[in-house]
């Protein structure tokens, strides 16, 4: 969620810090700030509400000269978006940025009043920064500091503090949110991305869960939670990313959906060979391992959980094993018991997703015979802590509504799913189907694409609309669920999704002439039954749009709107109705004038509950 930057460096700073944050805006945030130690040791802050870039504006008219400084982008979490509650936060010669959450914050709050600090910001964060000067002031280091400090707090956290006092110094601490240490040359830098410090680096250390790292210009020295010293692994990245290059395309989010035929290529690539899929990468215990299980448990949140409810259907319907789906935040809260020989999924485009990893961790307590991460960062916190991985290979999604991400979970998933038949001794021609069906989804998503400006004119009808209703029946219904996330997402229309079969248990109260009612009807054995539920909806005076292939019977009349697609196997149908869905809610919102890549109120990466 907020971003996080630091540098140590013999060089002035203020530029690489601004630029990182521009480089993380993708990832939601209602303010930003700097603070930067001067030559002269004084600590120069300077914040804004806002985009990064009326920060830069501010500094370029008083420029900030000093090697060493923190910045931040902030989403708001204790205190209202302002210029007061923006990071960094001050306690005399102390700063400090945060990401996270301090749940007892009020507690320890009301103890440094007592003992005569006074606030400034209605933030958990400025807790923090008042125990570290509190803590300074018996003795010690300021990474001794933040070492007496940590145990104290509760909650998730990464946070980097700088003291004016020895501006050649860093300290961070991680728990629950994620930060990551780039490696230069006679300079050092800490950011909560990696994609932060591209310009700059491209050697990383990952901080693991507990660690406290002290950074300066030559050295890092890390300690985990039981404060050993541990020498973490360099990772060199082969990340490509320019914040700046959405080329030809207006926005990151229509970029990325252009992007999704070679995205899948790119998914496809090295495991679909001959007609098979292979999964080799997995090695010969997560085959063993493979060959046991009985049953699945997908875990995942927003748009993930929806690609994982698809996913449901293909697992018990081509493999043969049952399916349980489940939204990470209530997983983590309740008791659950593990079923025999159940394999657990993770879903996460970031990797960082709170309620996913605190699932994931606690699934190695309850039995589970291993974990699985789908994910698309390489060297994320889920990839290094699950048993086994499928990398989706999107490259880089920048877009908070997620697209390519989405339609490439599934592509991995749907080769579980043949992985699985294939090991379960389901007859050969169902891995055959699924891996012709994968070889020609790109194309066919090529050929969806050409219907954007169709579905442009078509978005013209929602530019009064506060509400609208998605249906789906099957593996559709998660697709709906998928298509009315996204309209909400970036169009701030309230949407909603049923399974057609539904809509006499209450959906059609809602329906008249201003609700309009999207439909996915690809031609398949339950479409003569989702035709009688369109039937139902334009009896009631409802507006239908519905996506269907060329041959499902539909006309375009007054009352049903048809953008007629071309033949998709049924297999990928899911995956391919995904698409005009995702272009429909980008021209609703061009329409609506929203902010399309950083919606109000959103973040790319939770990283906090």
């Amino acid at each position: 969620m907020c971003g996080i930057v630091g540098a140590v460096a013999q060089r002035d700073v203020a530029e690489i810090l601004l630029e990182g944050l521009r480089r993380l805006e993708y990832r939601g945030y209602d303010s930003a700030g700097l603070a930067i130690i001067s030559p002269a040791g004084e600590l120069q802050r300077v914040r804004r509400l806002g985009k990064v870039k009326a920060l830069r504006d501010a500094i370029d008219s008083n420029p900030l000269k000093g090697s060493s400084g923190i910045a931040h982008t902030r989403w708001a979490t204790h205190g209202e978006p302002s210029e007061k509650n923006a990071h960094p936060h001050v306690s005399d010669y102390i700063a400090i940025v945060h990401n996270g959450i301090i749940e007892n914050f009020e507690p320890l709050k009301e103890k440094l009043i007592a003992k005569g600090y006074q606030f400034s910001s209605d933030t958990d964060t400025e807790v923090i920064a008042h125990m570290i000067h509190d803590e300074l002031r018996q003795g010690g280091t300021l990474f001794d500091a933040v070492r007496r400090v940590i145990p104290q707090l509760r909650g998730a956290y990464g946070t980097v503090i700088i003291d004016r006092r020895n501006p050649d110094i860093m300290v961070a601490a991680r728990s629950g949110s994620p930060l990551v240490v780039g490696l230069g040359v006679g300079e050092n830098f800490i950011a909560s991305d990696q994609l932060a410090l591209l310009p700059v680096t491209r050697r990383f250390i990952f901080l693991d869960e507990g660690d406290i790292a002290e950074i300066s210009h030559r050295t890092v020295k890390v300690v985990d939670r039981t404060g050993q010293t541990v020498v973490r692994p360099e990772i060199e990245s082969n990340a490509k990313y320019d914040a700046g290059d959405k080329g030809e395309f207006r926005h990151y989010m229509q970029k990325e959906i252009f992007e999704q035929p070679i995205a899948i290529k790119n998914t496809l690539e090295g495991r679909l060979k001959h007609g098979k899929i292979d999964l080799s990468e997995l090695g010969e215990q997560g085959e063993q391992i493979l060959k046991q299980v009985e049953h699945i448990q997908i875990v995942a949140c927003g748009t993930a959980y929806n690609a994982g409810m698809v996913a449901r259907y293909w697992f018990e319907a081509m493999a043969g094993i049952p399916c349980d789906v489940e939204i990470a935040s209530e997983f983590r809260y309740r008791k659950p018991a593990s079923r025999k020989n159940s394999l657990f999924i993770t879903l996460s485009q970031s990797g960082e997703t709170a309620d996913t990893l605190a699932a994931l961790r606690l699934s190695k307590e309850i039995g589970y015979i291993s974990s699985l991460a789908v994910c698309n960062v390489a060297a994320s916190t889920l990839v290094r802590e699950a048993d086994m991985v499928l990398l989706t290979k999107a490259g880089a999604e920048i877009g908070v509504a997620s697209t390519k991400a989405f339609t490439t979970q599934l592509t991995v998933l749907l080769m579980l799913v043949a992985k699985l038949s294939q090991l379960n001794n389901v007859p050969v021609a169902t891995e055959q189907a699924i891996a012709h069906a994968l070889q020609v989804l790109p194309s066919r998503i090529e050929q969806v694409l050409t219907f954007d400006k169709a579905i442009e004119t078509l978005a013209e009808s929602f530019s009064d609309k506060h509400h609208a209703l998605f249906l789906g029946r099957g593996d559709e219904y998660p697709i709906a669920m998928e298509a009315a996330l996204k309209l909400k997402e970036i169009s701030y229309i309230h949407a909603e999704a049923y399974a057609a079969g539904e809509l006499k248990h209450g959906p059609l109260a809602l329906i008249d002439a201003d609700m309009p009612v999207i439909v996915m009807a690809p031609n398949n054995e339950l479409l003569e039954k989702l035709k009688s539920n369109i039937e139902e909806v334009r009896a009631r005076g409802g507006i239908l749009y519905v996506f269907a292939e060329q041959d499902a019977g539909f006309v375009s009349d007054d009352t049903m709107k048809i953008i007629a697609l071309p033949h998709i196997e049924e297999i990928t149908a899911p995956i391919y109705y995904t698409v005009p869905t995702q272009l429909l809610a980008y021209h609703v919102a061009l329409i609506k004038g929203t902010d399309v890549d950083q919606p109000r109120n959103l973040a790319k990466s939770v990283t906090v509950e």
